[in-house]
């Protein structure tokens, strides 16, 4: 099986996340979106998969100190997609892509269901 796990390596989320792969055996690539950016074409094909109400991350600090025009853009998929490119941080964590689908955010009962 091959998992792919996007984030910020200092995020407790992903970090959670991360020990849980490991204490399940499961191999992994990590996506740093710090070193190495948000591919907009995948960003777009998780907002297709889950909806922008999943992977839009507008509770963290980076959306909140976002301008109110760019606040109020991120209402329209394709706008908000350019903004979660241009700030990876506003996409939530971890994205986890696996060969049954889409994963977004840490909850180890639904990981255990779709990764076991």
């Amino acid at each position: 099986m091959t998992i792919q796990l996007y984030g910020i390596p200092n995020c407790d989320t992903v970090k959670k996340a991360r020990t849980w792969l490991d204490a399940q055996g499961l191999a992994y690539q990590f996506h740093d979106y710090k070193k190495e950016g948000a591919d907009t074409a995948k960003v777009a094909g998780w907002v297709e998969q889950a909806g922008l109400d999943t992977v839009l991350n507008t509770r963290g600090t980076t959306f909140r100190k976002l301008s109110d025009a760019e606040k109020a853009q991120a209402g329209d998929p394709a706008m908000a997609v350019r903004l979660m490119v241009a700030n990876p941080s506003t996409i939530k964590r971890p994205v986890v892509e696996h060969p049954g689908g889409l994963l977004v955010g840490f909850k180890p009962d639904e990981w255990t269901a779709a990764l076991k």
